[in-house]
């Protein structure tokens, strides 16, 4: 079943550092900080830590077991466990969906550059918040400069994946990590030695049960699933790489709790500063690179502030595509026998073509659009809401219902070599509470539900 010719991780802590690395992104300082600001604050975050517990952990111990057991990409792990099937095709759904992903990912990577640069050189200091929208969107919808940064962020992606896994995914994420965590630390703490840190942390941390709707619990739920990375083949194909000895179990309990973690740290950054300029904390979307930057602006020493910010989505952006794009290089090099820098070549070039599409979408070729969705939004919503959704649910039921019985639990036991305590729990949790938790993210994703 296995492949023992594959590279492994060196060390048990590049292996965590690789995976959480994968897990954290944009979603993580980005998107939750929005989405909790959205859903009321502490409700939101008391329903997300279940759902990392109760969806995201038994889907991304399945993966790991799958990868592991296979020493194989997601297309490759699928033929293998359930050969004469269908289930290979699942590998295919997760291929595509991470090129999409980081297609439209690559371009918002792009944006923290730019900002990153103007933000180095004071540019981002305006008097009005409405001059901040108006520079945002002449930026975006601009053709050559969005395009040139996207360019430069897929190179970056590029020399790193060129490189074997240990001289490159493992070398590289070793670095970031800690100075990813190091860069949020000292956020924290200027954000926490604001007069509104109190506010801001009350409104995180201090939950109304009676805001607790289904409507918070559906985003929690969407939250933990796409901030875990998990439906995609990305922890799959990283725990390709784990050595034999490797715990599964407390990989994957480590990579969720560091990936949560740098969610609550982004939001103990960013709402003591939002309540402390009267900003809303349901600003949305916009909350990166319209609200922030005018709140760094008034801050002493903003512009180093804002420099550094987003200097840190830059970062965690990276750490991100570069697993997204390892998805696509692991299944060309092992399915079409390619040269790792030909596979590589390969993914970066149909990123750059489709990254570009989305880029120009807000330039040029605005005027492409289905249903009110320019090339950048039809990416977003068919690889986020649809097909990112759909492989978590054959995932959970593949591990839960296909495979062969007792092959999850000694993979999670390592044969039987740790105690498989909690087994019983997280094969009804794959069974049963994911792909029915997953499958209410996906009805509530394409307005079903």
């Amino acid at each position: 079943m296995k492949n023992n010719d594959r590279i492994q991780f060196a060390t048990r802590l590049g292996a965590i550092a690789a995976t959480a690395g994968s897990a954290v992104g944009l979603g993580n300082i980005w998107r939750f900080p929005f989405e909790a600001g959205t859903h009321g604050g502490g409700a939101f975050m008391l329903c997300y830590l279940v759902c990392i517990v109760v969806l995201g952990l038994p889907v991304l111990c399945a993966e790991f077991a799958m990868g592991r057991a296979t020493r194989s990409n997601i297309f490759g792990a699928f033929r293998v466990l359930a050969p004469k099937s269908s289930w290979w095709m699942v590998g295919y759904l997760g291929i595509a969906a991470s090129l999409m992903i980081l297609s439209f990912y690559c371009v918002v990577a792009g944006w923290t550059i730019e900002y990153c640069a103007q933000s180095a050189i004071g540019a981002l200091d305006f008097p009005e918040q409405s001059d901040y929208h108006r520079h945002f969107d002449e930026f975006k919808s601009g053709n050559w400069r969005p395009l040139i940064w996207t360019w430069i962020f897929l190179s970056l992606n590029f020399l790193v994946l060129r490189k074997e896994v240990t001289k490159g995914i493992e070398r590289f994420s070793n670095i970031l990590m800690p100075l990813l965590f190091v860069l949020l630390i000292v956020f924290c703490v200027n954000s926490l030695l604001l007069p509104t840190a109190k506010e801001g942390l009350t409104f995180l941390f201090k939950p109304d049960f009676s805001q607790i709707t289904p409507s918070v619990l559906l985003g929690a739920l969407g939250q933990a699933f796409f901030s875990l990375s998990i439906g995609l083949g990305c922890m799959m194909t990283y725990a390709s790489y784990f050595r034999p000895q490797t715990n599964l179990v407390r990989t994957a309990t480590i990579s969720a709790s560091l990936d949560t973690l740098i969610a609550i740290l982004s939001g103990v950054i960013i709402f003591p500063a939002v309540f402390m300029f009267g900003v809303s904390p349901e600003a949305g979307p916009t909350l990166v690179f319209e609200t922030l930057p005018s709140i760094f602006h008034h801050l002493p020493g903003g512009s180093v502030w804002s420099a550094l910010f987003f200097f840190l989505l830059f970062l965690a952006s990276l750490t991100s595509t570069i697993s997204m794009s390892e998805i696509s290089i692991a299944f060309f090099i092992e399915e079409k026998g390619m040269s790792r820098k030909s596979a590589t070549v390969l993914t970066s070039a149909i990123a750059f073509i489709f990254g570009s599409l989305c880029c120009l979408s807000f330039g040029c070729l605005s005027n492409l659009t289905v249903n009110d969705l320019n090339i950048f939004g039809i990416f977003d919503y068919v690889a986020s809401n649809i097909m990112l959704p759909i492989g978590g649910i054959f995932i959970a039921v593949f591990a839960g219902w296909k495979m062969p019985k007792l092959f999850l639990k000694k993979e999670l036991t390592n044969q039987g070599a740790i105690r498989g305590r909690f087994y019983g729990v997280l094969l009804f949790a794959l069974r049963w509470v994911a792909p029915i938790g997953i499958g209410l993210v996906l009805l509530n994703s394409i307005g079903l539900l």
